[in-house]
């Protein structure tokens, strides 16, 4: 008997896997199946080279809004080989954006009647569909276009942001590209990325804007700061001066003066007495001294209590104060600055007045000079100070005197040098003594600028 196989034939057809109908989208039971393949892969490959150029059109946001249309209108156009394409915003949707309207033909030549650079002027060769549909656009009038329409030669789909419609793409294509769901699909894609693109583009061109603003602001705060510095460093050295200048009057002026009348007792008391000449010549050369002294100290008592002026807050107004008012006469002190300045930390600056005031106080007490130039040279990586003179000091012996006093410093002498040494070193420089060419000594301090910054920042936190 032979078995009956047809209800394990209708079971086997009803577990069968998909068919190929269900795999493709194509059957493969009619003679059109290689037509409909082709026309499948076709589909397919323009689906994956439009969603490439779109990818590529949506980098541009930060490239600015003008490029990002250009892109994305292009896109559109390589996409469907349109003869036209039409992307605008309505009148009053994202202000930001700069460029409100494109319209690129079959060739990819782009027209706008404004806000585009390197567009060409449309005049009369815009056909009346796409001018009518630009005009609608703008002026908001998308009732009728709110959903995409999609026709044989031509598409509509709206730009949408926040649940409204701000603009819309239109495209017309030749009788030979017709156009169908899955370019509707690529064209809703572009529409929506193109809205949040715009919207980014514009945002970013203005946190661009914001930041040169910042930028802006910031420098005008910088250069405050400085100018605060500026008068803050300006009124401490007045203050300063007219401190000292109380001090000389008071002290040292008064005791000169007392010293000065003592001599000049002792004097009259020895001419009475007619004792030895030598004596009363010693004591007119002490009164002589005196005198010179007192007369010193009352020019810079009344150089110290002129206030500075305004202006004189930078290290080299302030070294120019320097060797005009604390030097004396018989010494004449030249100042020369090398480069572009540069502004220096307000602890930097002192160590360099103080570097300078030393130097030309031993010039003027221990150099028997009678010129010295002070050069300040400002270079990309430090900035320098030189003292030189035509005295007769010897750098060997001053040099041998600095690494005495810095290793044992038994009597407390040549403490000078060594301050100057420590002054540079402290802000990561270096403090040197050659022979100058003036026939003296010269005195070298550099203070690189990198160190300086590091120092300071070292100090803020």
């Amino acid at each position: 008997m032979t078995p009956d196989l047809s209800g394990a034939t209708d079971r086997r057809r009803a577990v069968s896997p998909p068919d190929l109908a269900r795999l493709t989208g194509v059957r493969s039971g009619k003679g059109s199946f290689y037509r409909e393949l082709r026309l499948t892969a076709q589909r397919l490959d323009r689906v994956v080279t439009a969603l490439d150029t779109i990818s590529r059109a949506l980098v541009q946001t930060i490239e600015g809004p003008e490029n990002l249309v250009r892109a994305v209108a292009e896109a559109a156009r390589a996409n469907l080989d349109a003869d036209w394409v039409l992307l605008a915003l309505a009148d009053g949707a994202l202000p930001e954006a700069t460029v409100r309207h494109l319209i690129l033909d079959s060739a990819g030549v782009a027209y706008a009647f404004e806000g585009l650079s390197g567009a060409s002027d449309p005049g009369s060769s815009l056909p009346d569909a796409v001018l009518n549909r630009l005009n609608d656009i703008l002026r908001g009038q998308l009732a009728e276009f709110r959903l995409p329409v999609i026709e044989d030669q031509h598409a509509h789909v709206p730009i949408e942001l926040d649940g409204g419609v701000i603009g819309a793409f239109a495209a017309w294509t030749p009788p030979h590209r017709t156009l169908d769901a899955t370019d509707a699909v690529v064209l809703r894609i572009l529409a929506s990325q193109t809205a949040v693109a715009l919207q980014n583009s514009a945002l970013f061109t203005k946190s661009v804007t914001l930041l040169t603003q910042s930028e802006a602001r910031n420098a005008e705060l910088l250069a405050t700061q400085r100018q605060l510095g500026a008068a803050q460093r300006h009124q401490v050295l007045n203050s300063e001066r007219q401190r000292i200048a109380r001090e000389l009057h008071d002290s040292v002026a008064q005791t000169v003066l007392s010293a000065g009348m003592q001599i000049e007792v002792c004097r009259s008391e020895f001419d009475r007495r007619d004792t030895a000449g030598d004596v009363v010549d010693r004591l007119d050369l002490a009164k002589d001294l005196t005198r010179s002294a007192t007369e010193q100290l009352r020019s810079a008592i009344y150089a110290l209590n002129q206030p500075a002026a305004a202006h004189r807050s930078s290290l080299a107004e302030m070294l120019g104060q320097l060797a005009t008012v604390h030097m004396p006469e018989d010494l004449r002190v030249t100042l020369r600055v090398n480069g572009a300045p540069t502004e220096l930390p307000g602890d930097v600056e002192h160590a360099l007045l103080r570097i300078a005031g030393e130097a030309l106080f031993n010039t003027a007490m221990h150099g028997n000079a009678t010129r010295a130039i002070v050069r300040l040279t400002y270079a990309d990586a430090d900035v320098s100070l030189a003292i030189s003179d035509d005295g007769t000091g010897d750098p060997v012996k001053l040099r041998l005197m600095l690494r005495l006093a810095e290793a044992t410093d038994v009597d407390g002498r040549h403490r000078g040098l060594a301050n100057m040494h420590a002054r540079a070193r402290e802000h990561g420089g270096t403090f040197d003594v050659y022979r100058s060419r003036l026939g003296g000594v010269r005195v070298v301090a550099r203070i690189p600028l990198a160190s300086n910054e590091s120092h300071a920042e070292d100090q803020d936190t």
